[in-house]
């Protein structure tokens, strides 16, 4: 795109008319920010309901390692034992805590279920009036740049998934926010080809019993022990390794770093050994181990993660996907040469996510009505660069871009400082950090011994400025 072709920053005080793509938790608080900035808005939906990936839809895909590029995409990667992994307190957006309240799911507990965080989502939509700006079961198929004089456009095509008829419509900016743990990301296992069992991803799991020893209908014995070998050992690798425990023969889990655990059998079961990452695999069904253990097994089950995915987006080049890294981006969220025009929302991972989204779409919505000043697109890629240089120095891989382990408090209270208002509470990081320390230590039971009720106080201190008549006490 030719440097005169660029688009100009808004002027002061501009209403634009707005796409947002996705109904998920980030979709609908950029709305809301967008909205309370004057914007107009229009959200694209591809289900019936808001809640984007904390919808949970028993089916699966015809593809179980979702590799299939023409399969029939299943949106949501829910299992049906999932429960969050921070409390409740600290997931929530700043000014609709997340609390306990009986129009919900009626599930109080400090780490809930899914389908808590969806009626918190929904209430969430309601609340602010969100739902009345979404357009349900709309696919969106194509997000291209009009170019015309000194004005750039967006043109936003979409299906409705009822009877086919596609739609054109001309805005100002467009807010990506699809989520991105819909397409998987498998392991390359050496091998793999002539290995005879099945394999599966975690986006299509739901629940354990296909695990269990199969039966026999005619003789009704049992015939066939799952062993069930595991590649992750990410919250939802831990989760869903033992999930399959209750039910399978053996499950052996493979873990790229070993650092701070213990390998073989693990405490408290008598079926789980860790290990070393595989290191190939055979056509007698034998999977072998980085030490030179191995075992046989009929399953080889992948939490391996997600890929960033936008099959919708045109940007002539400008934004592409390259090893997992959505770039190039300023702050995770704008792409200099498009800014503040295109932008995402809820891209970096291991972050407390829908505060972060709060503060990503605030600067955003600012930034599109000419409230806040972004810097000039010379110097939004003088910081990618420099960004991406820091993270090579360091030796992290370029899938890690948007990884924000021990990064995730500076790079929010950056946000806010942009958006003029107040960092995170201290009791939200000190929840977030005290969740982790007993996620690791103990897997099995760490969301049903929470301890630190002083945290909870100060935030319940907190939420009652806000939604005095909503809070209802869990402590």
């Amino acid at each position: 795109m030719a440097a005169s072709t660029l688009p100009k920053p808004p002027p002061p005080s501009t209403s634009l008319h707005v796409a947002v793509i996705g109904a998920g938790a980030a979709g609908l608080v950029a709305a809301r920010e967008l909205r309370r900035e004057g914007h107009s808005v229009v959200v694209y939906e591809r289900e019936s309901q808001v809640g984007g990936t904390w919808i949970y839809m028993a089916e699966t895909e015809p593809d179980p390692l979702g590799l299939d590029p023409d399969r029939a995409v299943v949106h949501s990667s829910l299992y049906r034992s999932l429960r969050t992994n921070l409390p409740r307190e600290a997931m929530g957006f700043r000014d609709y805590p997340f609390v306990a309240r009986p129009d919900w799911s009626g599930d109080p507990r400090r780490y809930p279920g899914h389908a808590e965080v969806l009626a918190y989502l929904k209430g969430f939509a309601r609340e602010f009036g969100i739902e009345e700006m979404v357009r349900f079961e709309r696919e969106v198929l194509k997000v291209g740049l009009l170019e015309a004089n000194d004005d750039s456009k967006w043109r936003v095509k979409s299906r409705n998934k009822r009877n086919g008829d596609e739609e054109d419509e001309v805005f100002g900016a467009v807010v990506v926010c699809n989520g991105h743990f819909t397409e998987p990301r498998v392991a390359e296992i050496p091998g793999i080809d002539a290995w005879p069992g099945k394999q599966i991803h975690s986006h299509n799991y739901r629940i354990p019993e296909p695990f269990k020893d199969q039966v026999c209908p005619r003789l009704g014995l049992l015939y066939k022990k799952q062993v069930v070998v595991l590649i992750g050992n990410s919250a939802s690798g831990m989760d869903i390794s033992r999930d399959i425990a209750l039910v399978a023969k053996d499950v052996h889990v493979t873990i790229r770093s070993s650092k701070g655990v213990t390998l073989g059998k693990q405490p408290g079961f008598s079926n789980m050994w860790l290990h070393p990452m595989i290191e190939s695999v055979h056509e007698d069904g034998a999977v072998i181990f980085a030490d030179g253990t191995s075992t046989y097994a009929d399953v080889i089950f992948h939490c391996t993660g997600y890929k960033y995915h936008f099959p919708f987006l045109e940007t002539n080049g400008i934004v592409s996907v390259d090893d997992n890294r959505v770039g190039p981006l300023y702050k995770h969220v704008f792409p200099p040469a498009l800014a503040p025009w295109l932008s995402f929302v809820g891209l970096p991972f291991k972050a407390t996510p829908f505060p972060q989204f709060e503060l990503q779409s605030k600067w955003i919505a600012g930034a599109l009505s000419g409230r806040i000043a972004l810097s000039s697109p010379k110097e939004m890629m003088e910081g990618v660069g420099n960004f991406y240089a820091e993270l090579e120095a360091a030796g992290i891989p370029k899938r890690h871009t948007h990884d924000q382990f021990g990064t995730q408090f500076l790079y929010n209270d950056w946000l806010a400082d942009q958006c003029g208002i107040p960092g995170f509470e201290e009791w939200r990081k000190e929840m977030y950090i005290a969740s982790f320390r007993r996620m690791l230590a103990r897997p099995e039971t760490y969301r049903d011994e929470w301890e630190e009720n002083d945290l909870v106080s100060r935030a319940y201190e907190d939420f009652a400025r806000f939604t005095t008549n909503q809070i209802v006490s869990r402590f």
